[in-house]
């Protein structure tokens, strides 16, 4: 009966919030679901178990989440993320306008900018470079996503993404973990996406096929749907309700200065992973007023929120008198993390809920028991749990507090570098997480004016089987000569 209620409560969960209904409701009527049937307390499951996790989760990492929000709308509003759009669409021209999308979009994501402010930028540019290309404009959600939602989200080393923090606390990791198998795997789906999209490309190309419609709606309508709002605000950190609140500045900044923020998160999260903090005497933390802790658990965290904050004074000081109205703009990124924050917290009330039931055990052991090691293992458990959830936030967050302990008192017995299994959560979080009901694609297909009948499959070449292949060669590699 447990087991029944675990995946009754996930289908109702899959189920209403595939429909636009909030993840604030169902997730804590779903656990509630799995606790009946389990025959745990109701009211003990909410108030201590589901809320308990959930809190946890906000107070480790509401502050990247808040930084992350404020920092991609400064950077919109300043004209800054534009102004990098406009510049590679320039250097680049309409005969390859496909990378320059790949290309603006990794950069400004891997720089810290949110996922859905990249969105409503990149896809005016795409639009304008594909109809002069004669690109079909169904590949444009896909284009857009291998730049935005693949490489620099999971395997970069030292992406900001909210993904790649997750597992810090659990691992004592920093951004920056296993750095060479993270650059390999951003090779292999940078290059199989690229690939994939020139292939498509010349079969429209030879096909006869153009841009299609000129009058195909798109765009900032996506902002105001409350369904999309719903689904996105589970699979990113940035509310798009919030996109449009606040004003655009005049005109861009120049290139240098619109570029600079992105270079100041990259070099002092760098400089606090291995410089600034190693050098700390940070013995008060064995303190019971703070946990107590350890740099290892709050290290990765901390050199992020200092990354990010370092970032936004570079924006406020650079564009400080071209804000048409600072104080909108800021109370419009503070605002877009609000919604994002709670509704994946809800997700890890409701995985922390399941794993507290009897019948969990069973799940764990068969987790456990999956051939190929640890690492595929947790592989398949955040591929699992980011694709039933929509969320790769979601899913990695739920894995590793029901399987982080195990995993790393199983790395420490058999000499596993817990780096490695920081690089493969993060990778197979970015996997089955892009299924048809994950709000960052249905964002991006609204966005774009295209449908899932025509732009879907293409965005599982580049953001699904490029992941899978990449994380296929993490796992081997790392499993060979280790992490490095």
């Amino acid at each position: 009966m447990g087991l029944l209620g675990i995946f009754l409560g996930l289908a109702l969960l899959i189920f209403f919030a595939f429909r636009g209904w909030s993840v604030l409701l169902l997730a804590p009527i779903a656990a509630l679901v799995a606790a009946v049937f389990s025959g745990e307390p109701l009211l003990a499951s909410w108030t201590q178990t589901f809320m308990g996790s959930a809190a946890d989760f906000v107070a480790q990492f509401f502050p990247l989440f808040l930084l992350g929000a404020l920092f991609g709308k400064l950077m919109d509003d300043s004209g800054s993320v534009t102004a990098i759009a406009q510049y590679m669409t320039t250097k680049l021209g309409p005969e390859r306008a496909i990378f320059s999308v790949v290309l603006a979009g990794a950069i400004v994501t891997y720089g810290g900018v949110s996922l859905f402010v990249a969105f409503f930028v990149l896809a005016p540019m795409a639009l304008a470079l594909f109809r002069t290309a004669g690109i079909p404009r169904r590949l444009m959600p896909a284009a857009i996503a291998l730049g935005t939602s693949t490489f620099t989200m999971s395997a970069m080393p030292g992406t900001p993404a909210i993904q790649n923090a997750i597992p810090m606390p659990f691992f004592g990791t920093t951004p920056f973990a296993a750095p060479g198998l993270g650059i390999m795997a951003s090779a292999i789906m940078l290059g199989f996406g690229l690939w994939w999209l020139k292939r498509a490309e010349a079969r429209a190309r030879r096909a006869g096929e153009g841009f299609g419609p000129q009058d195909a709606a798109a765009g900032n309508d996506a902002a105001n749907d409350e369904i999309i709002r719903e689904r996105a605000t589970t699979a990113r950190e940035f509310d798009p309700a919030e996109i449009q609140k606040g004003e655009h500045a005049a005109s861009a900044p120049p290139i240098v200065l619109a570029a600079l923020p992105l270079v100041v998160v990259v070099v002092v999260n760098l400089l606090m992973s291995f410089v600034i903090l190693p050098r700390l005497d940070v013995s008060f933390l064995s303190q019971d007023r703070w946990g107590p802790t350890s740099l290892s658990a709050v290290g990765g965290v901390w050199s992020v929120i200092v990354a990010l904050t370092a970032a936004i004074l570079t924006v406020l000081a650079l564009n400080f008198r071209a804000a048409p109205n600072l104080r909108a703009t800021m109370d419009a990124g503070v605002n877009a993390s609000v919604l994002p924050i709670f509704s994946v917290a809800s997700l890890v009330g409701f995985g922390a809920v399941v794993a507290a039931t009897p019948a969990f055990a069973a799940v764990r052991e068969w987790v456990l028991s999956i051939e190929g090691g640890p690492l595929v293992s947790l592989a398949v458990a955040t591929n699992i749990l980011a694709a039933l959830t929509g969320s790769a936030s979601g899913g990695l967050t739920i894995a590793l507090d029901a399987l982080g302990p195990t995993y790393m008192k199983l790395a420490a017995d058999i000499g596993l570098n817990p780096e490695l299994l920081h690089r493969v959560a993060v990778i197979g979080s970015g996997t089955l997480d892009s299924l048809p009901h994950n709000g960052a694609v249905v964002t991006m297909l609204a966005v774009c004016g295209t449908t899932h009948k025509e732009s879907y499959l293409d965005i599982v070449m580049v953001a699904v089987v490029s992941a899978i292949l990449a994380l296929v060669a993490v796992i081997g590699v790392g499993s060979l000569v280790g992490s490095f």
